[in-house]
């Protein structure tokens, strides 16, 4: 199993349509693993997966990663830049922790640092940002501790799961 990017506890690799095998189709349409994400609102296919997963092949502005435990060789979420911008040198990351007995173990945090990293120094990016819900403390910790800041607040922005919530922003730029 080839990596792009790895430590002792994870490896990041391209998502490959084999995963789609796995559980990583189930993720989408769990209601704890959605609960603070704008997933689950439609149910997911298997068509819209292999669409998604061939886009990223391709698509210039997206480096999605499967996140997988070294030891075991298990995909255990997907952590992203999307809506990278080459020319403002800046890149959204997003994180899907799929298989919730890995939550709470730091392997976000691990997978976020190894991503980053790779942002600043291998492409070249000045800045890097994230949304969450404000209802999603764990995605606001992780954020904070991957060095970015609160940079805005768009109110009743989402609607999930009967309310309106906030969409929190977060950002850090290249040497903070």
């Amino acid at each position: 199993m080839s990596s792009i990017l790895s430590d002792e506890l994870v490896l990041l690799r391209r998502l490959e349509r084999a995963d789609i095998d796995g559980n990583y189709g189930g993720w989408f349409d769990d209601p704890e693993v959605s609960r603070n994400n704008r997933h689950g609102r439609f149910p997911m296919s298997r068509r819209a997966l292999e669409e998604y997963v061939a886009n990223s092949e391709v698509d210039k502005s997206l480096l999605v990663l499967a996140v997988v435990v070294r030891e075991t060789g298990t995909h255990i979420g997907n952590i992203s830049l999307q809506n990278i911008d080459w020319i403002d040198r800046r890149a959204e990351i997003a994180f899907l922790l799929g298989e919730k007995q890995w939550q709470g173990k730091g392997v976000m945090f691990r997978a976020g640092g190894l991503l980053m990293e790779h942002a600043f120094r291998a492409l070249n990016l000045q800045r890097v940002y994230c949304g969450t819900f404000d209802t999603n403390t764990s995605m606001k910790k992780l954020a904070v501790k991957l060095g970015m800041h609160e940079e805005g607040r768009f109110l009743k922005h989402v609607y999930k799961n009967g309310e309106y919530v906030d969409l929190l922003w977060y950002g850090v730029c290249r040497g903070e």
